[in-house]
């Protein structure tokens, strides 16, 4: 079996989707590109983190998902990620995207717009997208396979940003081609309309812990806050990942872990004071188990 796996915009939303969506390019070669056929999916994250940054309080979520795809390429998924945590139990996110995939040989990409409903109390760094509108197109260059994505977003105030980001991975697989190891290296730019909201909502208005967050220590008595660099085109993160993925009959089991090395520290101004955001590097992993079913073999 040809397995070919495209590694996935991060883009999206939370990481977890460079799982879901290297799952469905699984069951696409599998049912060799022909039938249409349905993915359901459950994962978990550690912590959700866009761009390298994250919120100061760790935001871990189960992630089920199901999706139906067209073998004419058009698709409709639908998400929705439950926060777990000791003091936050609750469906923190809703996510519905539709779509087309296309594939002609060594050139593949895909389309699609997504819808994001957050709830209020969300403190999810992405917690001010409305909507994105994205893309990528990957060749595989045989030694390896490259992919050049693009993303516009919709925030929540009428702001937007525009990312890019170019990826390069190589796959490894075991003799039976039911095991692989597809080392990855991403690289993001893009303005940061999106965190400078954050900043002002969730961050500073929608607070339920203790925690600060990433050099900001005065940020709480604020009433005021502005980001520099919010509309600016910056480099913004660099990431190293390692997904493994086995599957066994119509399951796929997948394990990603990633290091995002944030650029670009935002320089963040309030009524009294300015300061220089301290990022770190953030290590998280994601993983997922998915079941999927070709509409033929339900159908025979």
């Amino acid at each position: 079996m040809n397995v070919k796996i495209l590694s996935s915009l991060l883009f999206y939303g939370l990481p977890i989707i460079l799982i879901a969506q290297n799952n469905r390019e699984i069951a696409k070669e599998i049912s060799n590109d022909i039938e249409s056929y349905f993915l359901m999916d459950i994962s978990y994250i550690n912590d959700a983190v866009f761009m390298g940054r994250r919120d100061s309080i760790a935001a871990p979520y189960i992630y089920p998902s199901i999706g139906y795809y067209n073998a004419s390429g058009f698709f409709v998924d639908i998400s929705a990620s439950y926060l777990v945590g000791s003091e936050d139990n609750r469906v923190d996110l809703f996510m519905p995207s539709l779509g087309y995939d296309f594939s002609n040989l060594q050139l593949s990409g895909r389309i699609s717009g997504t819808a994001y409903f957050f709830n209020k109390e969300s403190y999810n760094v992405k917690s001010a997208v409305l909507a994105d509108v994205s893309g990528f197109l990957s060749y595989n260059l045989k030694i390896l396979e490259a992919t050049l994505m693009t993303n516009i977003f919709f925030n929540d105030g009428g702001t937007s940003d525009f990312f890019v980001g170019l990826m390069v991975n190589r796959i490894f697989y075991t003799n039976d081609r039911n095991f692989l190891v597809n080392p990855t290296i991403s690289l993001y730019a893009g303005s940061q309309n999106f965190y400078e909201v954050y900043y002002k909502t969730s961050r500073l208005g929608n607070r339920r812990g203790s925690g600060q967050g990433l050099g900001a220590t005065n940020l709480n008595s604020a009433t005021t806050v502005e980001i520099s660099e919010a509309t600016k085109f910056n480099i913004l993160n660099l990431e190293l990942s390692l997904p493994l993925q086995y599957y066994h009959k119509q399951f796929i089991f997948s394990l990603n872990p990633i290091l995002a090395i944030p650029q670009s520290s935002a320089t963040i101004t309030t009524e009294d004071s300015v300061i220089s955001e301290d990022l770190e590097s953030t290590f998280y992993f994601t993983a997922s188990i998915s079941y999927w079913f070709d509409m033929a073999k339900r159908k025979s």
